[in-house]
């Protein structure tokens, strides 16, 4: 017994002795040295800002955290192994989140990425390569502690632990950073990143990587912590008095201005007042009080436009405007010119990539990260939540055939899922039922319009069944480049005739577009053919703009491209293009109202004169007028730019707001009082917070009595 507790003959334990710098510093420092090299490769994350002394104290805590609890381990081998495999362990999580950035544009959340890795690998493995290879100065500078530790380990993790004043001394720093730093993260302008408005990609850039993946399994135990809902409201339970727009949104063509104008709300029958006072619920309660005290759109001069008519909608992978090519996608160019004309059009990036476009563009609701059996992402997470608020739920029952496609994997992301529960007949490729001539990477837009449209165009035509039909796209997908991606190398001739000096990037990637262009030209032939032109509403976004033209090497393509210089951190980044046409417009109408991908559902509700409640959604009618631009109100036009790393930004009628700044610029001409800015920011953090609800408490089912 006492050979074993000394560490004689055979024994790896230590005796409870020994100098304390060393082990203290490593950790501490090994941590933090993790975390500013994320930091320095991040240009979109200022340096210099008051979240690098947040993490510099958490980790110092963390660090002694490490380096209190090997030195308390008894086993020397047991405790060196050990640490080695944390900083091993460490490394490879910030050599991730390197990549997910440097990729994506965005940090992700250990269950996302460990969620979605299966896909990635299995459907991208070229992408993860090449991303891999672009990582390598990163990977080599992130191993520099390891390889430290190999080296120092028997002085780090000494075979003599420390003595116990040292031990208290080490818990008392570890106490104090902790604390401070909770406190300058829970009482200053970051408190919501670290409680309620939580997500890695807001949590990393002010706290640090190691704390966000602590948030996250913390969170994942006891749930978010949930803001005092009604913080958010203006006056609860009533309704701000609609103002007279200062100038339209659209000027309307001879053919609009012809109709009649209906008058009055787009609401439905729901008396919030009577649903709050009967619910028990706080949180529903809450949410029934919110949505009570929005001001819903009023009807206005495109109310019912298209009402009985058919619609496509489409979300086209990566499509933003510098695809628009007068000579290259003539048929893109035509459209965008000839229909409804938005000069002010974003489609923000909502941190989910594809799914979380897809899902703005087909609900109306802000895609927000939810806690869920499904998984975090909204549009998994709603699976099996009530949505009778979707556009296919809506046509459905007026006697629309409601099919939809994509030309990838039909089940990526769960995508036959949610949007079997949004309402649509969907298929997809590989073994979703849709069969392409060609099986390619990434596979023909042309091919899959040429293979489905047929069958609803002829439905309507022998039958009289109007169709709402939906298409996610693919062929605009990255990598771009002219090696594997075989819609950019069909169309490589062409582009390179026209642009030679562009960077093949960016070659590539007006390539692959041009196939988008060759499907809408076919669907327009095919509707044309039929004669029924007049009777379609072609209506198309893209579901992020193409964020893997900013190359591993940090090079920006998409700068390149637009021929401007911008970063992810700006409004601008996100300006984009929504594609709305029939050969029903006779002439341009053109809209310079503040828009964006989730205003295309209640905007479509009201040009199909669809009985829908506005108040519902997390957008707003385009077109609605009942507001007054240089006045706060809370049914104004108003992009919300979720979940960037400094926040909320978020551009109105009156001007923009740049969370990297923390700066509001008014719009030419247009004055606002002292409170607006507040006021705003409030409404943003609402619409950000009850839209993450409307999924999370599955709030529409308390709503609509059908639900039960």
């Amino acid at each position: 017994m006492n050979s074993y507790l000394s560490g004689g003959s055979g024994y790896t334990g230590r005796r409870n002795a020994g100098g304390p710098l060393l082990p203290a510093l490593f950790f501490p420092a090994a941590i933090l040295y993790h975390e500013l090299l994320l930091r320095v490769f991040d240009r979109n994350t200022p340096f210099f800002h008051m979240a690098l002394l947040r993490t510099l104290l958490f980790s110092v805590a963390a660090g002694l955290v490490i380096a209190l609890i090997l030195d308390l381990l008894p086993w020397k081998k047991a405790a060196r192994i050990t640490g080695g495999v944390l900083l091993g362990l460490g490394a490879v999580l910030f050599c991730v989140e390197r990549g997910c950035r440097s990729t994506f544009g965005v940090y992700y959340g250990i269950s996302f990425m460990s969620e979605m890795a299966g896909d990635v690998a299995g459907g991208f493995a070229s992408t993860v390569a090449e991303v891999a290879l672009g990582l390598i100065p990163f990977i080599l500078l992130a191993l520099v502690p390891v390889a430290a530790f190999i080296v120092l380990r028997r002085r780090i993790v000494p075979d003599q632990g420390s003595e116990l004043p040292v031990r208290i001394i080490l818990t008392a720093a570890l106490v104090a950073c902790q604390l401070t730093a909770y406190l300058l993260s829970v009482l200053g302008p970051a408190k919501s990143y670290y409680t309620y408005e939580f997500t890695a990609n807001t949590a990393i850039p002010h706290f640090g990587l190691l704390t966000s993946a602590r948030l996250e399994l913390e969170y994942a135990v006891i749930g978010v912590p949930a803001p005092s809902l009604d913080d958010f409201l203006d006056d609860p339970m009533t309704s701000s008095s609609p103002g007279e727009s200062a100038a339209p949104s659209a000027v309307p063509s001879a053919q609009v201005s012809q109709r009649p104008i209906p008058t009055g709300p787009n609401t439905l029958d729901i008396d919030f007042e009577a649903l709050a006072e009967a619910e028990t619920n706080e949180t529903i309660q809450s949410m029934h009080k919110y949505f009570g005290s929005l001001t819903p759109s009023e009807k206005n001069e495109y109310t019912g436009m298209f009402e009985g008519k058919n619609l496509i909608l489409l979300t086209a992978e990566g499509f933003a405007t510098p695809a628009i090519d007068k000579e290259l996608t003539p048929t893109l160019y035509k459209l965008t010119h000839e229909g409804f004309v938005f000069s002010n059009f974003y489609q923000p990036d909502w941190t989910q990539s594809t799914c979380g476009g897809e899902f703005a563009v087909t609900t109306g609701v802000i895609p927000n990260w939810i806690k869920s059996s499904r998984g975090n992402l909204a549009a998994k997470a709603s699976i099996d939540k009530y949505m009778p608020t979707t556009l296919a739920h809506l046509f459905a029952p007026l006697g629309y055939s409601v099919p939809a496609w994509h030309n990838g994997e039909y089940d990526y992301y769960d995508r036959n899922l949610y949007l079997g529960n949004f309402g649509y007949d969907f298929k997809g490729c590989n073994g979703g039922g849709l069969e392409l001539p060609n099986d390619t990477w990434p596979n023909s837009d042309l091919e899959m319009i040429e293979a489905t449209a047929d069958s609803y165009i002829q439905d309507y035509v022998e039958n009289g069944t109007p169709f709402h039909a939906y298409y996610m796209t693919i062929s605009g997908h990255g990598p771009y480049n002219f090696s594997g991606h075989k819609m950019a190398i069909k169309h490589q001739a062409e582009v390179e005739a026209k642009y030679p000096d562009l960077s093949d990037t960016s070659k590539a990637y007006l390539a692959c577009n041009m196939e988008l262009d060759l499907a809408l030209e076919c669907l327009v032939d095919k509707l044309e053919a039929a004669g029924i032109a007049d009777d379609t509403l072609i209506v198309m976004t893209g579901d992020h703009y193409p964020y893997l033209m900013v190359m591993k090497n940090g090079t920006d393509y998409y700068n390149e491209l637009r021929g401007f210089e911008d970063t992810e951190s700006d409004t601008s980044r996100y300006r984009n293009t929504l594609l709305m046409w029939s050969g029903a417009i006779e002439e341009p109408i053109k809209v310079d109202t503040p828009c964006s991908s989730i205003d295309i559902v209640p905007t479509l509700c009201n040009l199909f004169g669809l009985e829908y409640d506005s108040r519902l959604y997390s957008g707003r009618d385009i077109f609605a007028t009942n507001y007054e631009a240089d006045q706060y109100s809370n049914c104004m036009p108003l992009v919300v730019f979720a979940n960037k790393g400094e926040g909320n930004a978020w551009i109105t009628a009156a001007g923009t707001y740049e969370c990297s700044t923390g700066e509001f610029t008014p719009n030419e001409g247009i004055e606002v009082d002292e409170e607006y800015v507040t006021r705003v920011k409030r409404l943003v953090s609402a619409k950000v917070n009850y839209s993450k609800l409307i999924i999370q408490e599955d709030y529409y089912k308390y709503v609509f009595p059908s639900a039960d």
